[in-house]
């Protein structure tokens, strides 16, 4: 699992296009394994990450959920809160 690529699903205000996008960018960087590919392989890559930033935009418009709307703030404090409790105790570099 990619540890960048965040849940999109579920928030109000909903995922941007640049969120989808950059979650897409993410996706390809980790299956292709290039950070930023070469010339010749540059188109691929391109035309790879817009084509999972269209099928994620149509995922995320296509799924449905009884649970209320997560909040964004909430959800950063929950993650930092779990970022805390997992590097305690070590020491800054």
């Amino acid at each position: 699992m990619c540890r960048n690529i965040k849940t999109l699903h579920n928030f109000k205000p909903p995922a941007t296009e640049e969120e989808i996008r950059a979650s897409a960018i993410q996706f390809v960087r980790k299956l292709s394994g290039f950070n930023k590919p070469s010339k010749a392989n540059e188109a691929a890559f391109n035309q790879a990450v817009d084509d999972v930033t269209k099928t994620a935009t149509e995922l995320l418009d296509s799924l449905v959920t009884t649970a209320p709307p997560r909040d964004r703030e909430v959800e950063a404090a929950k993650a930092r809160a779990r970022t805390t409790l997992r590097f305690r105790g070590v020491p800054a570099v």
